[in-house]
């Protein structure tokens, strides 16, 4: 009997009095298990009843739920006709009448008259009084579920709100699980997802297997079910043909027995098959409609988390791959022992947040050095951002550093984030800072110190976590005793300094180098790389390299390019005449005779070619074109200590 029927035979009955006293009982009491013995009184008092009573009918049994007045002591074959022909009936002076509620089938209002004199009952106004509890009850049910439903969610949307915060997808997947265990009071439960390479479900978590992975054939009992049709699949624990569908097989591996369960099918926003849900033996019963409902609603958002996990892991492995590609076309290249030391120091500092600061001359490769950390860094997979701070202009540095808001200034025509923000949980790498101006300095250190940037323009503050690597070629030392650079600055810069060593310095690597970039090259052009002559090396060596790198790089391009022969020699490098740098003309003054700026000149030429061979004297000796025995003389004259060399 549907609501508008319910309230017509109440109404035709005249019983509004009663609906009334009804109603509003229930809006005081709000439980319809504590509502419903003060209703009865009100039904035997309206309807000058001696007994009433509401029974529930299941599969051929009776149970009485309450009752006023004396039992029921007629045939109960008038209850089953009252339930089938959906109104109420009279025999042997007892009353029954369904009760109008589309939920709850089965249950009926039992009534008998007053003996005695005066007006009885009709069987309308019982059956409008039947009428009216199952409208509360109705009322009642569908607040009870949508009070469950509500708690439900709110759990369903606690949990979920942390799935985000598992490490990798077994953890996704097993959080997952215990979620749906825990809401719908289950043994187990597993989630299956499709390996369509191997046309397998792979289910996770799966207590008692090794790894804690299961693996089943895609069409295999109620979960392949489950994928085939599309459909939600349940199995009670005393169906037979639903008990038959279950894979024993399983079970039998995992030595468990499966009693009862539901399965539903898991899909992405594509709405493509992903797998199914399982859950596995309620710990009371079977599993009813509103635990099917409840684990549709935790597969669609399991689908979401799931998906979101994938994705995330497909960019993660994505960025992998581009971050080793790029470390390995980071050009490290050179073994004397300066650079071997270098990068020993770099490889223990990498992976720490620690400040680092890099000097050296023009074209060294500080830029490399601030890769190399990055790479070898765990922040390896973020970007790494760099910034020439001599390239910006003082007015848009700080625009180019923490970004801006849109009408910060003129021009500035639409939000901007900065490369700190950009940089977040990357790293920064700020090149020839020492060009940066005292304000800015000032603005930098503050980020530095409280990892927040504000925008310019802006009033909120941003969180960054961007890691800082320094370098300058200048002697920021000197530039702090002039005053040009800020102190505090300085030494939060540069809590590890690592120095870059000039071309010059580092012997056999410009050979190396030399042989890199010609190959490097010459792949390009789509020749063979050609060889350098021993004359050719000589020369190289000899080389002052005040471009550094960047000189040699260039040099070899252009041989690459513009050379035709297969071997390069002494007359075919083609060296570009520098100016000499200040430092030259300071050490090489007019105050100075021949003979001083001669011995000047020994005196450095020795320690390089030294250096450059790492303190082997006979290299050294064999690259100045001398014997052993005369180097040591020459040493002698010139005041350079040999106590510590190679004998």
């Amino acid at each position: 009997m549907t609501t508008p029927l319910v309230t017509r035979a109440i109404l035709q009955a005249g019983n509004r009095e009663l609906l009334s006293d009804l109603l509003g009982h229930y809006e005081r009491v709000a439980d319809f298990d504590e509502w419903l013995p003060h209703a009865l009184q009100l039904v035997q008092w309206h309807l000058r009843l001696a007994s009433v009573a509401v029974m529930q009918g299941t599969k051929g049994q009776w149970r009485l739920l309450k009752h006023l007045g004396e039992r029921f002591q007629g045939n109960v074959e008038t209850f089953a006709e009252a339930l089938d022909r959906e109104g109420a009936i009279q025999a042997d002076g007892w009353m029954a009448a369904p009760l109008a509620n589309p939920v709850e089938k089965g249950w009926l209002l039992i009534g008998k008259t007053e003996s005695g004199p005066g007006p009885k009952t009709t069987l309308q106004a019982f059956d409008a009084a039947a009428a009216a509890i199952g409208l509360v009850m109705s009322y009642s049910g569908r607040i009870a579920r949508l009070a469950h439903r509500a708690e439900r969610l709110r759990a369903i949307l606690d949990v979920t709100i942390n799935w985000d915060k598992s490490r990798d997808s077994e953890s996704l997947l097993e959080a997952i699980a215990q979620t749906a265990t825990r809401l719908l009071k289950a043994e187990r439960a597993t989630i299956f997802l499709i390996d369509r390479g191997r046309n397998l479900l792979i289910g996770k978590p799966a207590l008692g297997v090794k790894g804690g992975e299961l693996q089943v054939p895609i069409d295999a009992g109620v979960v392949g079910l489950a994928i085939r049709t599309g459909k939600p699949q349940r199995v009670d624990c005393d169906v037979a043909h639903e008990q038959a569908l279950v894979n024993r097989a399983v079970d039998r591996q995992l030595q468990f027995q499966t009693r009862s369960l539901i399965c539903v099918p898991i899909r992405d926003s594509q709405g493509r098959e992903l797998g199914a849900f399982e859950i596995i033996n309620k710990l009371a019963g079977n599993f009813d409609d509103d635990d099917e409902e409840a684990l549709i609603e935790l597969a669609a958002h399991a689908a979401v988390a799931i998906e979101h996990r994938q994705q995330l892991e497909r960019l993660a492995t994505s960025n992998k791959r581009i971050a080793d590609q790029a470390q390995k076309q980071v050009p490290w290249i050179g073994s004397s022992p300066v650079m071997v030391k270098l990068k020993q120091t770099i490889d223990r500092v990498a992976d720490t947040d620690l400040a680092i600061l890099i000097t050296g001359e023009n074209g060294t490769g500080k830029e490399v050095a601030a890769q190399m950390i990055h790479y070898l860094s765990s922040r390896r997979d973020h970007v790494l951002v760099a910034v020439n701070c001599a390239a910006i202009t003082e007015t848009l540095l700080e625009s180019e550093l923490f970004g801006h808001e849109k009408g910060a200034f003129t021009d500035a025509h639409q939000t901007r984030i900065g490369k700190f923000e950009l940089a977040d949980g990357g790293t920064l790498f700020l090149d020839e800072v020492g060009d940066m101006s005292l304000s800015g300095q000032a603005k930098l250190l503050r980020v530095l110190e409280e990892k927040v940037v504000v925008r310019v323009g802006g009033s909120m503050p941003i969180k960054t976590n961007a890691r800082v690597v320094a370098a300058t070629n200048q002697n920021l030392a000197q530039l702090v005793r002039e005053k040009k650079f800020r102190e505090d600055l300085f030494f939060r810069l540069n809590v590890v300094s690592l120095a870059i060593p000039p071309l010059r310095e580092r012997g056999d690597d410009i050979l190396q180098l030399a042989e890199y970039f010609l190959n490097l090259f010459a792949v390009k052009v789509r020749r063979l790389p050609p060889r350098l002559t021993s004359a050719a090396q000589k020369k190289l060596l000899s080389h002052h390299w005040p471009g550094n790198v960047r000189e040699l790089r260039n040099m070899m391009e252009r041989l690459a390019y513009l050379s035709t022969e297969p071997t390069i020699d002494a007359a075919d490098l083609p060296f570009i005449d520098a100016p000499l740098s200040a430092d030259y003309h300071n050490a090489y003054s007019l105050d100075m005779t021949l003979a001083d700026a001669t011995d000047r000149f020994q005196f450095e030429l020795i320690n390089r070619h030294i250096a450059a061979a790492g303190g082997n004297m006979t290299v050294a000796a064999k690259n100045l074109g001398l014997h052993r025995s005369n180097l040591y003389r020459k040493m002698k004259q010139l005041g350079i200590a040999i106590d510590s060399l190679e004998p």
